[in-house]
C-alpha cells in the first residue's frame, strides 16, 4: 500500500510503501522493545521522516499497535492452528514447536515481541503493557476452553485443572521465547518440548 506525503521544502509529493515501512518498524520494536525503540531508530529503519510517520501511522504508540497486529498475523498464526489439533497433547506439542519455529528463527529478530515489550515497559508505557497483556489473556482463555473441552471428551483426566495446565504450558512457552531471545539453539529448545510432553497428563 502506497502513501503519498509532501516532502518539506519541495513542491512534489513523495511516495513510500506503508506496508514495507510497518514491517521495518516491527523489526525495530521486536529487536529493542517498545521503550528501547526511539523515534530516530524507527524513522531511519522505515526510511521516512517524523512528520511522515505521524501522518501515516499516528504517534509511536499507535505505530506499535499496528506493528503488533502485523506480528500476530505473521508470527502467531500457529496458536490458532494448534487449537484445532484433535487432542490436548497435540495442541501442546504444536504450540511448543510453533513457538520454537517462530521465536528461534534465524530469518528475523529472536524472542517474542509481546514478552520483550511487556517486561521492559515502565510507567510511561503502561498502556502498551496493558495492551500486550490483554491480547495474551485472550489467547490463554481460548486455550483454557480447549482443555476444558478435552476433559469433557475424556481426552484429559477429569481432575486436571484446565487453567493450571494452561498456565504451565504458557510458562514453558515464555521460557522458550526468552531463551530463544538469548540465543539458544533449536536443538536445545527441542529438549524442553520433549521433557514437557513426557510429563503430559494422560486420560
Amino acid at each position: 500500500m502506497k502513501a503519498t506525503l509532501c516532502c518539506p521544502g519541495r513542491g512534489r509529493p513523495r511516495e513510500f510503501d506503508v506496508d514495507e515501512a510497518l514491517a521495518a518498524a516491527l523489526r525495530v520494536f521486536w529487536s529493542k522493545g517498545y521503550e528501547g525503540a526511539s523515534l530516530s531508530d524507527l524513522t531511519e529503519a522505515m526510511g521516512i521522516t517524523r512528520p511522515s510517520l505521524y501522518a501515516a501511522f499516528g504517534n509511536k504508540e499507535a505505530l506499535f499497535r499496528k506493528a503488533l497486529d502485523l506480528y500476530e498475523r505473521e508470527k502467531l498464526t500457529y496458536i490458532a492452528e494448534a487449537l484445532e489439533a484433535p487432542t490436548a497433547r497435540e495442541v501442546a506439542e504444536r504450540l511448543l514447536r510453533g513457538a520454537i519455529a517462530s521465536h528461534a528463527s534465524t530469518s528475523g529478530p529472536r524472542g517474542c515481541l509481546g514478552v520483550i515489550s511487556s517486561v521492559a515497559c515502565g510507567g510511561d508505557a503502561e498502556s502498551i503493557r496493558t495492551e500486550v497483556i490483554k491480547r495474551r489473556a485472550s489467547s490463554q482463555e481460548a486455550l483454557v476452553a480447549r482443555f476444558e473441552q478435552a476433559k469433557a471428551e475424556g481426552d484429559l483426566p477429569a481432575h486436571i485443572d484446565a487453567r493450571g495446565l494452561t498456565a504451565y504450558l504458557v510458562a514453558i512457552i515464555q521460557g522458550i521465547t526468552v531463551q530463544a531471545g538469548a540465543g539458544a539453539s533449536c536443538d536445545a529448545l527441542e529438549g524442553l518440548v520433549k521433557t514437557s510432553l513426557a510429563m503430559w497428563p494422560s486420560a
